[in-house]
């Protein structure tokens, strides 16, 4: 029998791998990033991550592989970080707790700058054009609308700390996920 997978979901930028590590670190779980095994798949096939993401558009075997790999990884022990794993084993019946940051635009864009060393002002277009493949991708793929998907807590990252992030999501886990 599975136990309650937590998920966290969000869009780049918006701290969710921040603060699954965080929260891995915390709860003394494994994390896996879907976004991380995304990369993957691209250095794989040697292309860069719009093009990659261009490529998934045209290939749903793509977001097939990545996403059905996340699923059989959700066993309640690991905490799995993507766009839309928690949807997925929500519609599956799957027992999980869906977190859900985000933050506005700007504020990924330069985040993601800073973590590029790159301007937050260069970033964004690239930013909206992986977020609107991805949201084209996953209305397609799955008729899922990130931008609606549900979570049990939804949290704006804008003004938080990446620790205040962890410690909110800490305070409203229930206890199957605190103590599996």
């Amino acid at each position: 029998m599975r136990g309650t997978t937590l998920t966290v979901a969000g869009p780049a930028g918006s701290g969710k791998t921040t603060a699954a590590r965080r929260l891995g670190l915390r709860l003394h779980r494994e994390v896996v990033s879907g976004g991380e095994l995304f990369r993957q798949m691209a250095r794989e096939r040697k292309l860069d991550l719009l093009a990659f993401s261009a490529l998934a558009e045209k290939d749903p075997r793509i977001d097939h592989e990545l996403d059905e790999r996340m699923v059989g990884l959700a066993n309640g022990q690991r905490i799995l970080e993507s766009r839309i794993i928690g949807e997925l084993l929500h519609r599956r019946s799957l027992p999980v707790w869906r977190v859900s940051l985000t933050a506005p635009e700007e504020v990924r864009a330069g985040r993601i700058g800073q973590r590029e060393n790159r301007p937050g002002s260069e970033v964004l277009p690239e930013m909206r054009e992986r977020e609107a493949s991805e949201r084209r991708r996953y209305l397609k793929y799955y008729a899922i609308d990130v931008d609606e998907a549900g979570a049990e807590l939804t949290l704006d990252t804008a003004t938080l700390a990446p620790d205040a992030v962890v410690e909110a999501i800490l305070a409203a886990l229930p206890p199957e996920i605190l103590n599996p």
